[in-house]
């Protein structure tokens, strides 16, 4: 309870503010009573950055994993990301966004943490692409890293319109993005271009 609450709170404001007392009001306990838990900020923080990889694993990875293999598990994939990035428990969005930009140029234990983490997350897309492309769903050429860059790249810059800009056309325009990578990644030849509205 204590971690999703605090969890919640780093997708607002960030691992950065995050702290036991802010926490403990949160969670209805005292500051001793939150100190039981966890020995430092810093403590803290890697808890929740620990409590989001589970989160996200258990809302996103493990729901697609029971797709069929290849392009129906890639799109899941994207589809519970989205979710993900959406969800009301997470009232900033995504957390790893959020501690990307405070961490990346902040060594220690967080960012090694995170580091390790967004790697694993970004060989598990490759790897989905790499299955597609054995499933017959994507051409033989298909970089799995590159498509996973792509993908990524999707969710970044929905975020961005989305959080940032409140622009209420960034899901239509992400979701066109992703099925023009499918395309791409299939060999088809591209679409012509459109407006989100005319979508």
């Amino acid at each position: 309870m204590i971690l999703d609450r605090a969890l919640a709170m780093a997708s607002a404001r960030g691992l950065g503010g995050l702290s036991i007392g802010g926490v403990a009001k949160e969670a209805g306990l005292s500051k001793s009573g939150l100190f039981a838990h966890f020995d430092s900020k810093e403590d803290l923080q890697l808890q929740v950055l620990e409590c989001a990889v589970e989160r996200f694993i258990q809302n996103v990875v493990a729901p697609a994993l029971g797709r069929p293999r290849g392009e129906p598990r890639v799109r899941a994939l994207f589809d519970h990301w989205m979710s993900w990035e959406t969800s009301s428990s997470m009232p900033g969005g995504c957390p790893f966004i959020a501690a990307a930009t405070e961490l990346d140029d902040q060594p220690g234990r967080l960012r090694d943490y995170l580091v390790s983490a967004q790697r694993d997350w970004m060989e598990a897309l490759a790897t989905a692409a790499r299955i597609g492309v054995e499933e017959g769903h994507f051409s033989d050429d298909l970089d799995g890293a590159q498509f996973a860059y792509e993908l990524y790249s999707i969710i970044l810059a929905f975020h961005h319109f989305h959080r940032l800009l409140r622009d209420p056309s960034s899901r239509e325009r992400a979701s066109q993005a992703f099925e023009d990578l499918i395309r791409q990644s299939r060999g088809d030849s591209p679409l012509p271009a459109r407006s989100a509205s005319a979508a």
